[in-house]
């Protein structure tokens, strides 16, 4: 009898090492599950940010006052109306945020990777989409956003920075001159980042003709148009077109 008791007690003490032992071996499943580690996409695209920057707070779920932004306003270098760029540096400090500008061109890569890194969000304003991703290749930035955006950090691209994002900046060639600042600009690849074309400052002086003629002849892609007041928010998977009330 006393034998039997014990390799009852045995056999249960058995069992409830081998639940305890397949109970974490589950947890240890769930903890480093590869779906713990992705993080959400965080877009913010638009034509002009300091006429949409109220939608911001709005249409990203994460706190933005104290944050530091990367301010990258390279694509205007070389333009003759800039106003934009401090208009939008004064809408992000208008939202809490701290700016520190990174005019890429200036930087050397290692402080590039730095700010990039370090700070909460990346801003990149508008100009010319052309010299923009001649310098974010020849810099090695682009990769380092892509990298960032993917995640999770929230990325705000105004005018030329939006357009960025495309699968391919070839369909800007009516809205920017692809000649005059980068005469030996032959591939017109995107950062890819979405699988959409934002056509920016759509209706909207002094755009309104150029837009247009993008929408008509390239009307087997999945354009977006927004206007000077709309934004294109993508979260995750998620995309809308947000408007100024």
């Amino acid at each position: 009898m006393k034998y039997r008791v014990r390799v009852f007690i045995f056999m249960a003490l058995s069992f409830l090492l081998a639940q305890s032992i397949y109970g974490m071996r589950n947890k240890e499943v769930r903890l480093y599950s590869p779906k713990s580690n992705t993080r959400m996409k965080k877009i913010f695209l638009c034509s002009s940010f300091a006429d949409v920057a109220p939608l911001l707070p709005e249409s990203v779920p994460t706190s933005l006052s104290g944050k530091t932004v990367a301010f990258i306003p390279t694509a205007s270098i070389h333009e003759e109306y800039t106003q934009y760029v401090e208009d939008g540096k004064n809408a992000l400090v208008l939202l809490g945020l701290v700016v520190r500008e990174l005019e890429i061109t200036q930087c050397e890569k290692k402080e590039i990777v730095e700010v990039l890194n370090d700070c909460d969000c990346i801003y990149i304003s508008g100009g010319n989409t052309f010299f923009l991703v001649q310098e974010l290749r020849r810099t090695g930035t682009d990769k380092l956003i892509v990298e960032q955006v993917e995640k999770g950090k929230l990325y705000i691209g105004e005018s030329a920075g939006a357009m960025i994002f495309a699968p391919s900046i070839e369909y800007a060639k009516r809205m920017d001159d692809n000649l005059l600042l980068t005469p030996d600009f032959e591939d017109f690849t995107g950062l890819g980042v979405v699988d959409f074309y934002p056509v920016v400052h759509f209706n909207s002086f002094p755009f309104e003709e150029a837009t247009q003629i993008i929408i008509q002849e390239n009307n087997h892609l999945p354009l977006k148009p927004i206007t000077n007041e709309q934004a294109i928010v993508v979260l995750g998977d998620n995309i809308s077109i947000q408007s100024k009330r």
